[in-house]
């Protein structure tokens, strides 16, 4: 409660500003100070103090407003940070003050994610709640950048990201695939899985692939994970598969893999793990046809190099770890040599020669 009192010779006010810090100051006159006191007391109710910081009087609906604005087109904000956005409305409130939601709310929040099951009751996986956390954390950061707020609070504690195991390196064997292309529930699954292990594609620019992207003897791709553009070279087998997919399709569509009304198929989840368990095939995602493709491209001779390119790697070091498939690939090769020279050993006199365990040799 704002009150004046006499200290000595001078009359001190004290009060607590909107940001919850004390002020004390001391005026030589009763009536300066009663002034002055009344005056800030009138402007923190007015919402027109000069020391009030935006964080007390933006909301967090505000701010998921202007990053929706912002952020509406981006590629990764349609794939799921329209899903996470409204998570974060509904736990944290739309009309907390953004200088209520302290480091601890955003750890809680994170520790939450960690128990709640995925719609098939499993544990949700460390990259899933990496990705929402990142949204989160990308939210606060343009809200510093955008004067919205004076400080992120995730700057508040060390880092909430949790360390992932990127090292997967699941990809079919020529048997599984074999299989896989025997158990596909319907063609569309079978057409995109092909389309898949020719090209190493993601699943989203599969989906979302138009029959103008391809031209001539390649794909063109524009809007990718990297934002950055990639073309894909199309070989015999694929270039089979667009046939008799235009051909079934009959033109309805602009996108290659649609339904019979020309729409384009949003999700092949369901049908790639029906198709899965009736071949037999465990521990498997559709991400791994992409590992899948690579694996195969390097074990038949392909280069890192040709690899990154075709992928959209920035760097070879993502690349790089199909590398020692080139290596295992390559001692299988030259095991085929074995026995080469069996005929010109075995044509030696025996009787002179020693036991390998006997056989001494000088340094």
């Amino acid at each position: 409660m704002a009150k004046i009192r006499k200290r000595d010779n001078s009359y001190q006010i004290d009060y607590f500003d909107p940001n919850g810090k004390r002020v004390r100051k001391s005026f030589q006159k009763r009536k300066d100070a009663e002034a002055e006191l009344g005056k800030r007391v009138s402007l923190i109710a007015e919402g027109r103090y000069l020391d009030v910081k935006k964080d007390y009087t933006t909301t967090l609906g505000q701010l998921l407003d202007k990053y929706i604005e912002n952020y509406k087109d981006q590629a990764a904000y349609q794939s799921n940070k329209y899903y996470f956005i409204p998570k974060f409305r509904e736990h944290f409130g739309e009309d907390t003050k953004l200088a209520n939601i302290r480091y601890v709310d955003l750890e809680s929040y994170k520790n939450q994610l960690k128990r709640t099951l995925t719609k098939l009751g499993t544990v949700r996986a460390i990259g899933s709640i990496n990705r929402e956390m990142a949204c989160l954390q990308h939210i606060f950061t343009k809200g510093v950048e955008w004067e919205m707020i004076e400080q992120n609070p995730f700057d508040r504690g060390k880092s909430l990201v949790m360390k992932e195991n990127n090292k997967r390196y699941r990809f079919l064997s020529e048997d599984e695939i074999d299989r896989l292309f025997d158990n596909c529930v319907n063609d569309y699954t079978r057409d995109v899985v092909t389309a898949a292990l020719n090209t190493g594609m993601r699943r989203r620019e599969l989906l979302s692939l138009k029959r103008e992207q391809i031209r001539g003897d390649f794909i063109y791709l524009s809007k990718t994970k990297t934002d950055e553009s990639r073309q894909i070279p199309i070989n015999a087998d694929l270039a089979q598969l667009f046939k008799e997919v235009r051909a079934k399709n009959q033109l309805r569509s602009e996108y290659v893999f649609c339904d019979s009304k020309g729409k384009p198929f949003k999700e092949i989840t369901k049908s790639f793990r029906a198709s899965l368990k009736r071949a037999g095939i465990e521990d498997f995602r559709f991400h791994d046809l992409r590992h899948t493709f690579a694996s195969h491209f390097i074990m038949r001779g392909g280069t890192p190099k040709d690899l990154q390119e075709i992928l959209g790697h920035k760097s070879l070091t993502m690349t790089n770890r199909y590398a020692h498939l080139s290596e295992e690939h390559k001692m299988k090769a030259v095991n085929l040599l074995n026995g080469l020279c069996h005929k010109t050993v075995t044509s030696q006199p025996t009787q002179n020669l020693k036991p390998a365990s006997s056989l001494h040799f000088k340094g």
